[in-house]
């Protein structure tokens, strides 16, 4: 098997490239990558990706490092279905015009808030209230402009229509990572709740199988940061 996809699944790029492969027929192999376990910095690692980050595809001796380039890659190269990247131009303008746009918005936001909310806190043991406050703000505003804009207020199914493309898939991997930091995205937002249930719809088992590693992480932990958050004596609070 020519294709290797080298992907930590605590990634929400990675387990998206992952999904994508699975979801959509591409023979391809796993390689496991710890980013705690120092496995992006080793020398064979450095040599794929002198950046140290995940993921990276192996395509024969062809090596593509962001996701997005993933994506338009594979949809060109493999047998798979249109729908999850359109041949027509106009409707793959449109699923790039979501790809460039979710950098600094779905990608940014949610990421931001589970770094400050989950991350930091458990990587130093401190808990910084003032930019937890304000990265779940943004996030919130972003999440409210991906439901009036992307979804049109639930009239669309999908990012782009009526059939689901590698955008809904990033979409629902961003959105999933707040989990862990104990934040349900779908909470108070039926139409971000149905189009999260109809994604998952389409892409599993092999949704819920490549996202396992976060589901297990969210129902041990529930967003708490032992000894640092809720704060000793404060076990009611929530952010």
């Amino acid at each position: 098997m020519s294709l290797k996809v080298f992907a930590d699944l605590m990634s929400q790029p990675a387990r998206a490239v992952v999904i994508f492969c699975r979801a959509a027929g591409i023979p391809h192999q796993h390689v496991n990558v710890r980013i705690t376990a120092g496995d992006t910095k080793t020398e064979e690692y450095t040599k794929m990706n002198p950046l140290q980050k995940v993921p990276v595809i192996k395509d024969g001796d062809f090596v593509l490092t962001e996701s997005v380039a993933m994506f338009r890659y594979l949809a060109r190269e493999k047998s798979v279905a249109d729908h999850w990247y359109p041949s027509d131009s106009k409707a793959q303008a449109k699923v790039d015009e979501y790809l460039e746009w979710q950098h600094l918005n779905t990608r940014m936001m949610c990421a931001g808030y589970f770094i400050e909310r989950w991350l930091k806190p458990m990587m130093t043991k401190k808990f910084n209230e003032k930019s937890v406050a304000a990265t779940k703000k943004s996030m919130e505003a972003c999440l409210d402009d991906f439901e009036r804009v992307w979804l049109e207020g639930g009239k669309k199914k999908y990012v782009v229509g009526d059939k689901i493309s590698v955008a809904d898939i990033l979409a629902v991997c961003e959105m999933e990572q707040p989990t862990m930091a104990g934040y349900d995205v779908t909470e108070g937002r039926e139409v971000l709740g149905e189009y999260i249930r109809r994604v998952k719809g389409e892409l599993n088992p092999h949704y819920d199988e490549v996202s396992a590693v976060v589901f297990k992480m969210r129902d041990k932990l529930g967003g708490n940061v032992p000894g640092v958050y809720p704060p000793p004596g404060d076990e009611k609070a929530k952010m």
